[in-house]
C-alpha cells in the first residue's frame, strides 16, 4: 500500500472522511470520501497526518491554501475556498510551490502548474414536487456570517438586506434557515459589536428574536427545499468567475427555483432557465414582484429545464465524479513521471 497525507485545517482522525463532518456542520463530505475512495482502487490510501505517522509517505495533499513546511517529497494544492476567504488561494507565489495545483480560478490558469477545475459537488438527484407542492414561497438557507473587513463585492451584507426586507415587507413570504441566526450577525468593528451588543440587551429584556424570520438550523436542506418554490441563492462574494458553489445546486436538483447572484459568468455554465438572476432587478422588492407575478406554468417550464440540465454534460461538469477523477488521474500520472524520471 502506498501512503499519503491529506492536511485540511481543523481535521484529524480522518474527520474529513466521516459520514458527517464534525469540523464544519452541515459540509457534505461526499467529495473526500470519494477522492479517498478512488485512490484506494490504484493502491493509495489517503490519511490525516496525524494517522499516518512513521510510514513512508508517497505525496502530500493540500484541502485550500495554508501555512507550508518544505518536504522532499511532491506536494498538491486543492484550491476551492473563495480567495476573499482563503488569500493564498488566489496567490500565484504560493501555488507555484506545489507540484500541481487544482484550481477554479481563471487567474491561476497560466500556472505552469495549474488544473483547471470547478467546485465539485455531488451531482444527485430524483424527480421533484410541482409548484402546486410547495408550501414554502421563498427561503434562504446560509450560516449567519460575514466578513472581517470591507469588501466592494461583498455577499454576505446582501443576503442580510434580502432576510431584513422580507421581515418588514413581506414577511410571510419568506423563511430563514441556517446556523447562527439566533443571533445578531457577527461584528468586527467598535460600532458594530455596539450594535450587535445593543440588538442582543432587546432580545434578552423584550424576548425579540434578532431575525424574526429564523425557523431553525435545519439537519437536511432538502427538507425545505422541496417545499420551497425559489430559494435566495447568494456566492459570500459577487463576480467571483468560476465560482460556482453548492448554494445553486442545492436548490436545483430539488427543482426549487434559485434566484441567484455570484459568478459573472454563471451563464456560462447554467442556462438562464433554470435559475432568476438577481443582476436583472433593482432590489429585492423588484425581485419578489417578479415571483409574486410569476404563474405556475412558467414555473413548471423552469423546472423543465432544470431537469435538462442536470441531465447534461454541462451539468456533469461539477460533478464530484468528475473533478475527483482528475485530481487522482493528474496526480497520479505526474507520481509515475517522477518515478521513471
Amino acid at each position: 500500500m502506498i501512503y499519503a497525507n491529506l492536511y485540511a485545517d481543523g481535521h484529524q482522525a480522518n474527520s474529513l472522511f466521516a459520514a458527517e463532518d464534525s469540523v464544519h456542520q452541515y459540509n457534505p463530505t461526499y467529495t473526500p470520501r470519494l477522492l479517498r475512495q478512488r485512490f484506494l482502487e490504484h493502491g493509495v490510501e489517503i490519511n490525516t497526518p496525524d494517522l499516518n505517522r512513521d510510514r513512508n509517505i508517497a505525496f502530500d495533499l493540500h484541502l485550500e491554501g495554508r501555512a507550508l513546511e518544505p518536504v522532499a517529497r511532491p506536494s498538491y494544492l486543492i484550491a476551492l475556498e473563495n480567495p476573499n476567504i482563503n488569500r493564498l488561494n488566489a496567490n500565484a507565489d504560493y501555488c507555484r510551490q506545489f507540484d500541481l495545483a487544482f484550481v477554479w480560478d481563471p487567474r491561476l490558469f497560466d500556472l505552469p502548474n495549474g488544473v483547471q477545475i470547478l467546485i465539485p459537488y455531488p451531482m444527485q438527484w430524483e424527480e421533484f414536487p410541482g409548484p402546486q407542492e410547495r408550501d414554502v414561497f421563498s427561503c434562504l438557507i446560509n450560516a449567519n456570517k460575514a466578513f472581517k473587513e470591507t469588501q466592494p463585492t461583498d455577499l454576505y451584507l446582501e443576503r442580510l438586506k434580502t432576510i431584513r426586507w422580507y421581515e418588514k415587507n413581506a414577511p410571510d413570504h419568506f423563511q430563514l434557515y441556517g446556523l447562527g441566526w439566533d443571533k445578531s450577525p457577527p461584528a468586527f468593528t467598535a460600532l458594530g459589536r455596539l450594535t450587535r451588543s445593543l440588538g442582543r440587551a432587546k432580545s434578552r429584556l423584550f424576548g425579540a428574536p434578532a431575525f424574526p424570520s429564523y425557523r431553525g438550523a435545519v439537519r437536511d436542506k432538502g427538507d425545505v427545499l422541496r417545499r420551497s418554490r425559489f430559494s435566495y441563492c447568494y456566492e459570500n462574494s459577487r463576480d467571483l468567475s468560476n465560482y460556482i458553489t453548492e448554494k445553486i445546486f442545492d436548490s436545483l436538483i430539488y427543482g426549487c427555483v434559485p434566484v441567484y447572484w455570484g459568478a459573472d459568468n454563471i451563464l456560462d455554465y447554467i442556462p438562464t432557465g433554470c435559475f432568476i438572476d438577481r443582476r436583472q432587478f433593482r432590489d429585492t422588492a423588484h425581485v419578489h414582484q417578479h415571483l409574486v407575478d410569476m404563474t405556475d406554468e412558467a414555473y413548471i417550464e423552469h423546472q423543465q429545464q432544470i431537469r435538462e440540465f442536470l441531465r447534461s454534460n454541462a451539468a456533469q461538469q461539477f460533478s464530484s465524479e468528475r473533478v475527483v477523477q482528475i485530481i487522482v488521474e493528474r496526480v497520479l500520472a505526474h507520481l509515475s513521471s517522477t518515478q521513471s524520471g
